[in-house]
């Protein structure tokens, strides 16, 4: 009896070396190619001699609003462009500034709004609590990326390591108290636009024709250049899914479908978050961008992400394919918030 619980034992540590060798999905991390075999990190570059700031004087401009701004206006790390100031309450200094020189504006990436891109994280409407303990995370090195070459997965690690306490206690309060709203369109299809890359963002190539979808989910912009070059916050995602994607990602989500638990069982009836006592509030999960959801199952799976919330996840989602993963996030996406 005790050799074949030793054996058992040795099996499953197999099994869980397997799925920890797993290759991630490049799309869901920004990238067409698999991570190679012999990639290895560039070494750091050498501090670049000051430069001036571009001087292009053509100014952009977005329906509904009589801002006006430069591309070196929308790019700024410390005072990106803010297009819409009555669609969210008055930013906090770390929120529209920052913290020169290491921790760049939250609104440059996720935007005033929270809504964010594929590439980063929509953060609107998360719980105060839950936004803490991963900033927390990632200071602690509880949040790491399954593929090495997603770069803001460590400019975060360094945000958080450079900001207060206060400061991330002040953002998080500031994105939680706007809504998560509708911001994704899921369209289940065989074939979509060829697209390019864009700092881990798909962008449709212009009259480029299209290309199978395959087992993947591809996000794009409902119009590339309004969110590509103006960085326009009130434009939101197509999420290209494979066909039957949504129906079978129903059945994971609802009731396990033999394989997992019910997601409501922990993020609440309406997949809209709920608090469990000795872990804290679990996040919402309806209508949020598919690749981002991705990313967080497989991390959690891999290793790669820890804390209270993820280690209560991991063995829930142990048994899931990356084809299981792929449809539970496309369900969840086509969900209204």
């Amino acid at each position: 009896m005790k050799n074949i619980h030793c054996l058992s034992l040795y099996l499953c540590s197999i099994l869980l070396s397997f799925a920890a060798a797993e290759i991630p999905p490049p799309w869901a991390y920004g990238f067409k190619d698999p991570v190679p075999t012999d990639w290895q990190p560039a070494p750091p570059a050498p501090p670049a001699p000051p430069t001036a700031p571009p001087t292009d004087p053509k100014k952009w401009t977005l329906p509904g609003t009589d801002r006006k701004f430069t591309t070196a206006d929308i790019k700024n790390n410390f005072n990106p462009a803010d297009w819409y100031p009555g669609d969210h309450p008055a930013m906090p200094e770390i929120v529209a500034h920052g913290k020169a020189p290491v921790v760049w504006a939250c609104a440059r990436c996720h935007y005033p709004n929270g809504k964010g891109r594929p590439e980063n994280a929509g953060i609107a409407g998360l719980p105060v609590d839950y936004f803490i303990a991963q900033l927390q995370a990632f200071r602690n090195g509880e949040r790491q990326s399954s593929d090495p070459r997603k770069p803001n997965t460590k400019m975060m690690v360094d945000y958080a390591k450079g900001m207060t306490d206060e400061e991330i206690r002040t953002a998080a309060e500031y994105y939680g108290s706007m809504p998560w709203t509708p911001w994704i369109r899921v369209v289940e299809t065989e074939r979509v636009p060829q697209t390019t890359l864009s700092a881990g963002m798909f962008l449709q190539i212009p009259h480029g024709g299209d290309e199978p979808l395959g087992d993947r989910i591809i996000e794009v912009p409902e119009d590339a250049d309004a969110v590509e070059i103006q960085r326009s916050p009130r434009i939101g995602f197509i999420a290209y899914v494979p066909i039957g994607s949504v129906k079978r990602g129903e059945a994971f989500v609802t009731t396990g479908a033999g394989k997992t638990i019910a997601c409501a069982t922990c993020h609440g009836p309406e997949l809209k978050g709920q608090t469990l006592a000795g872990v804290g509030t679990m996040p919402s999960l309806a209508g949020r961008s598919p690749s981002y959801l991705f990313r967080q199952l497989f991390d959690i799976k891999s290793g790669q992400r820890h804390g209270k919330q993820a280690d209560l996840m991991k063995p829930v989602i142990m048994n899931l394919t990356t084809d299981d993963m792929l449809a539970i996030t496309a369900y969840l996406a086509s969900r209204t918030p």
